[in-house]
């Protein structure tokens, strides 16, 4: 006699969102296939079955991660009037520690050091900084843009690792003046 076969179209998707609450909570280094199978509430079997190995779902989540944050920060450009001054939607990306932040942030840094010693992870970072770089095109010249994503990058790592009260890291007036000399 079989088995009965459980039906569930949505399980590797889960299992990826999976990794990223996982990376996000313990690290990189903290993240197996036993533990994200019991974050993600399948057999374990279910982690060889869809994944060739850790490398793998650690790849297709942080892709997702970067596909994600990309879009939130395409979207703020995007509602930029053409011509408009983009100054005041990057000063709300950068200085925005509501919601998700802090869980995102933490994935990202492991994304940074992750990339750091495999460069197979680093397509995905320059997947994620050509998409943020090209939305910061439609606002801010093109020679520009490579500062820019830089000084937003390193406002964010610095505010991470900063150990100052959470509504301190960030002051947006001096965020503002930061940008506004990039952007001119």
């Amino acid at each position: 006699m079989t088995g009965v076969r459980r039906v569930d179209p949505d399980r590797k998707d889960r299992i990826v969102d999976a990794a990223l609450d996982v990376v996000a909570e313990h690290g990189v280094a903290g993240t197996t296939h036993r533990v994200v199978a019991a974050a993600a509430d399948v057999p374990l079997g279910s982690m060889t079955y869809h994944f060739e190995n850790l490398d793998e779902l650690l790849r297709l989540a942080f892709e997702r991660h970067a596909v994600q944050a990309a879009a939130r920060f395409e979207a703020a450009m995007d509602a930029v009037p053409e011509g408009g001054d983009p100054v005041e939607a990057i000063v709300r990306l950068v200085c925005d520690e509501s919601g998700s932040y802090q869980r995102d942030l933490l994935v990202a840094l492991e994304l940074y050091v992750l990339a750091a010693r495999k460069p197979v992870f680093r397509t995905v970072t320059q997947r994620w900084m050509a998409a943020s770089r090209a939305a910061l095109r439609r606002h801010v010249d093109t020679d520009v843009v490579p500062d820019l994503d830089a000084l937003i990058e390193g406002l964010v790592l610095h505010a991470a690792l900063s150990t100052d009260p959470p509504g301190a890291r960030l002051d947006p007036e001096r965020v503002r003046r930061a940008v506004r000399r990039q952007v001119g």
